[in-house]
């Protein structure tokens, strides 16, 4: 099949404002529900109280009910005696209706009763409706309870029923039918195991969750193979049931196997193909039947980001609704992010509160990197005229999390280290910080704490000339800050090789030989440092090794990359070896510490950390790991 390149691509404001106001007036039907079930539902009409509430005058505290006029001229001077007995006064009890004749309530504490309770004794005079809640002081019949397109809340449900009202007209739920296609796709619910070259079809179930917040009600098809008829028979399907709005999942690039375009042209009317953002460009509009069918990438980041900004807003307009707004702050970038020009970004951060400031950091980019999704905490909008953002510029952010749990992130920058997840998870365990690492090597976690871009760093650089790990680099590079270095855990590294070690490695010569292809870390990483070091002692050149330019960022990353047969070996931590049932061949143990600078040690945030890493639950969460010792973790080297 011929490739063809997209029709019209459209800025994102360009678009959405085409696509929006094609489909104005595309809202829903209305239906009456009873008022107890209707939490979340859209008013269809305006809504008035059938009763006043109260409905009677009632006493608002326990008392007794007089009429004021009986109680001019009370005073401590001049106390006057109510009979209670005679009825000049009634005992009355909160929310009660107040009898006919009297006016006011005089609280219970404020009267003096005699030992028959048949006579009470006041020092003060009330006003007339003193403590009464009148009738209709809270709702009037035939007043407007809530207007049309009014989103109800639990406590208007409480309104709906106090007012009389027990059901309301409200807007319909859009529904909304998900089409997965591609023939490489399975679903994991029906398939144990994935065969190699397969997908396990994941959008279908985030885009209906998104729906679903978004109010729609959903039907997600079938898995449909990429085959032209077969697919136009089901989007025709879609199209002539009851779904207001069809989605068609992959197959909107412009690759030779993407049939949506053809389909949506060849049954109704494509408005736009393609849209100038990032990820999210493959995005397809059109219209069939008059109904919205859009065509959302494959990509996991692509088709969150094409239905966050196109789907879901349509499906709160079709409900009468504003769309939502995100929060925005701003924030200090921690790192460059080159962008290209002409395509508007989104890019994923995790940011937290440094001082009085936020700091942000970028995860990895990729339309495929749905951690980026879990992980992130805020969203970067990198205008399409723009070539990018610079590190230490103020950026806005658009945010994922209330701000106070943003405010509570612990940001760490540095090494990767399997212990940091356990640190984590004990964190939101047992505290309100949650603790958002980023892996950019030792070296690149110690000039983060220098420039004041995160609150801890984690490092186990080893100083070749003095066999020290950490404190030379501090001396060299943060001389300028009081710093504490906490040593987190001592941990083995080695070679990560397949179970059984097929190709014998068992010292640094071997990465020379010629059937060795070795996966390194990055440059400015420990281990990195640790692998030079150890090639230098052997008189081994890099360029010896095959492999040695090829990177990766964590020690997961390398076992991954040994386990699926892209390399031999590389070198990393035996937990990470140990976690993929790989074996491995130590080489040396190193220390891994915790850099922080001194201010922040009195930090509630940083002091549960401390507290943490020193506890039986941290300790035997390492153990269980392999490979790692805690006979030094807590204690401070510097």
């Amino acid at each position: 099949m011929k490739r063809k390149i997209y029709l019209n691509m459209q800025p994102l404001a360009e678009a959405y404002a085409l696509f929006t106001d094609k489909f104005a007036n595309h809202t829903t039907a209305s239906e009456t529900i009873p008022s107890h079930e209707a939490s979340g539902r859209v008013t269809a009409c305006p809504v008035t109280a059938r009763l006043s509430a109260p409905s009677f005058h009632a006493a608002a505290m326990d008392g007794i009910a007089v009429q004021a006029a009986t109680t001019f001229g009370a005073s401590d001077d001049s106390p006057v005696s109510l009979d209670i007995g005679g009825k000049q006064a009634l005992f009355i009890n909160t929310g009660q209706p107040l009898p006919d004749s009297y006016d006011a309530v005089i609280m219970i504490e404020h009267i003096l009763l005699a030992e028959d309770q048949q006579t009470g004794i006041i020092r003060a005079p009330v006003y007339p409706w003193q403590n009464v809640r009148k009738v209709g002081e809270d709702i009037v019949a035939t007043e407007l309870l809530f207007p049309s397109n009014h989103l109800i809340t639990p406590p208007d449900v409480a309104a709906l029923l106090t007012a009389g009202c027990p059901d309301v007209k409200v807007r319909k739920k859009p529904q909304i039918t998900i089409i997965p296609t591609g023939s490489e796709l399975v679903d994991i619910r029906t398939t144990a195991i994935v065969p190699p070259g397969r997908t396990i079809e994941s959008n279908s179930a985030v885009l209906a969750a998104l729906a679903v917040n978004a109010g729609a009600e959903v039907t997600v098809t079938p898995i449909i193979a990429d085959a032209d008829d077969t697919l136009t028979t089901n989007v025709m399907d879609a199209v002539r049931s009851d779904a207001d709005v069809v989605v068609i999942n992959a197959g909107s690039s412009a690759g030779s196997a993407d049939y949506t375009v053809k389909i949506i042209e060849k049954l109704g009317e494509v408005l736009v193909h393609g849209v100038t953002i990032m990820p999210g460009k493959p995005t397809i509009l059109g219209m069939i039947d008059n109904k919205p069918v859009i065509g959302s990438p494959g990509y996991p980041v692509s088709a969150i980001i094409s239905f966050e900004q196109f789907v879901v807003p349509l499906l709160e307009a079709m409900q009468g609704l504003s769309t939502t707004q995100p929060a925005i702050a701003r924030a200090i970038l921690a790192r460059d992010i080159p962008s290209r020009g002409g395509i508007e970004e989104f890019r994923r951060m995790i940011t937290g509160k440094i001082g009085s400031n936020l700091v942000t950091l970028p995860l990895k980019k990729g339309a495929g990197a749905i951690t980026t999704l879990t992980r992130a905490n805020s969203i970067l909008r990198i205008a399409a005229s723009s070539e990018g953002e610079t590190r230490g510029s103020k950026v806005n952010l658009e945010l994922l999390r209330p701000q106070s749990q943003i405010e509570n992130t612990l940001l760490c920058t540095g090494s990767h280290d399997l212990c940091l997840d356990i640190l984590h998870d004990l964190l939101k365990k047992n505290s309100p910080y949650t603790l958002a690492s980023t892996h950019v090597g030792s070296l690149g976690g110690i000039l983060a704490v220098r420039d004041t871009m995160t609150h801890i760093a984690g490092s186990h650089l080893l100083d070749p000339a003095s066999g020290e790990y950490n404190t030379p680099y501090i001396t060299r590079y943060l001389q300028q800050k009081n710093i504490a270095l906490i040593t987190l855990v001592h941990r083995e590294q080695g070679f990560i090789v397949l179970p059984g070690n097929p190709e014998n490695i068992q010292t640094i010569s071997d990465l020379a030989r010629e059937d060795i292809c070795f996966i390194n870390r990055q440059s400015g990483s420990g281990t990195r440092v640790l692998l030079d070091n150890e090639l230098d002692k052997a008189g081994l050149d890099p360029d010896d090794i095959s492999g040695y330019d090829q990177e990766e960022y964590t020690h997961m990353a390398v076992a991954v990359a040994v386990l699926s047969g892209k390399v031999s070996t590389g070198l990393g931590i035996r937990a990470a070896a140990n976690a993929l049932n790989l074996d491995f061949v130590p080489l040396t143990e190193e220390r891994y510490d915790l850099i922080i600078p001194a201010e922040y040690l009195e930090l509630a945030s940083i002091q549960t950390v401390l507290s943490l890493i020193t506890s039986s639950q941290f300790s035997k969460a390492v153990a269980e790991k392999g490979g790692y010792s805690t006979r030094e973790t807590g204690i401070r080297v510097l």
